[in-house]
């Protein structure tokens, strides 16, 4: 046996393996039965009520919950169930107007057991380690901390030499490829019945995009641009990567790769009718401090990441204690509620290097609800 034998057949041992393991993982998860069996719909029933018991339409369905699961599961079982519509209503954000297709309780606890027993267990393994967005185990501050890795492991071998490219896609959600969300679904899902659900949530966004408040959104989102995340790692071979949902940033010692990493990104992204936002998507200079996940990111000539908080984000934090103090003197507001307003920022402050920024805001606070001087909050920081 030479050597090319050798290879073929090692790598039709791992092929064998990986196959085995992927029809074990599917086993549960690719069976229409089992993903909805009312012990799963009942599960997501509870998850789903978790923090919104005190609404009137979640309560009315509580009251009733065994028999509204019942007739879910019928009708699921039967194959006749159909999506009841949204709620729909637009969302201001930072100046930026988002519409918010938002699901009922009902339809959130069919959405949230095919999520966490079909779609979850079957595309998430094939995700990017670096892609941190709506996973359990991750989020925000595990991106944050990957990014601060990579950025030290660039440091030990570089120093501050290198480059930054940051992307941005414009409109992700909106843009959204039905008809790659169904090549996914036919390469991932043997069960119709499955396919046939996931396709009739897809469809009531519309002939293209996916809609913001369902949690079936987040997770076909990230899946939709799975082979870009895994072109740059595996293809472009560029170890210093991490997304964030439609955010993403590739650290790399040549400008001159980056360049032609951003052309290749906009190849991929025009094959996935992904849409890139020309004037978020740059290349700057490492050692000047860049900004990404509102967080401005700076490495010192001694290696150490400092990590400071968006200058935007404590302005709007500022107009909003000036907001609520004007609203607490309409007697509109109760101090407790102003109070945990400002509590509840400085706990998300506090994972930035923002020890100037959270003094300032406890001063702005205390000196504007000084008829409440007993109860300021003096912070010896």
């Amino acid at each position: 046996m030479n050597s090319i034998e050798r290879k073929e057949n090692r790598y039709r041992r791992r092929s064998e393996a990986r196959a085995a393991k992927k029809a074990a993982r599917l086993k549960k998860a690719d069976n229409f039965d089992v993903v909805f069996s009312f012990e799963n719909l009942y599960r997501s029933y509870r998850c789903c009520r978790r923090g919104v018991s005190w609404k009137a339409s979640v309560q009315r369905y509580i009251e009733a919950a065994p028999r509204n699961l019942a007739k879910t599961y019928e009708r699921l079982q039967a194959g006749t169930y159909r999506s009841p519509g949204f709620f729909e209503f637009d969302l201001c954000e930072r100046g930026k107007l988002r519409h918010i297709r938002s699901t009922i309780i009902s339809e959130r606890v069919v959405q949230r057991c095919l999520c966490d027993n079909a779609l979850v267990p079957a595309l998430t393994p094939s995700f990017i380690y670096d892609n941190g967005a709506s996973l359990a185990g991750k989020g925000y501050h595990f991106a944050v901390r990957r990014l601060e890795r990579h950025l030290r492991s660039h440091f030990r071998k570089y120093g501050r030499e290198g480059y930054v490219l940051l992307y941005d896609f414009s409109k992700f959600f909106d843009n959204v490829s039905h008809a790659l969300l169904r090549e996914i679904f036919d390469k991932t899902f043997m069960d119709e019945r499955i396919k046939r659900l996931v396709n009739h949530f897809v469809d009531a966004f519309g002939d293209v995009g996916l809609g913001l408040g369902s949690q079936i959104s987040q997770v076909l989102a990230l899946a939709s641009a799975n082979r870009l995340d895994h072109y740059i790692k595996e293809i472009l071979r560029i170890r210093a990567y991490c997304r964030y949902m439609d955010d993403g940033i590739l650290v790399n010692i040549s400008k001159e790769r980056l360049k032609k990493c951003m052309a290749a990104i906009q190849k991929i992204c025009d094959e996935l009718h992904i849409t890139l936002n020309r004037k978020k998507t740059q290349i700057v200079k490492l050692s000047h401090g860049f900004t990404w996940l509102k967080a401005r990111f700076f490495i010192t000539p001694t290696g150490k990441i400092i990590r400071k908080i968006c200058k935007t984000s404590v302005v709007h934090a500022r107009r909003r204690i000036k907001h609520l103090a004007r609203l607490y003197e309409a007697g509109k507001c109760s101090f407790a509620d102003a109070y945990n307003s400002v509590a509840s920022w400085t706990g998300y402050a506090m994972h930035f290097d923002a020890h100037n920024s959270i003094k300032s805001i406890w001063k702005l606070f205390n000196n504007l609800f000084v008829w409440r001087r007993d109860f300021c909050v003096h912070q010896d920081l």
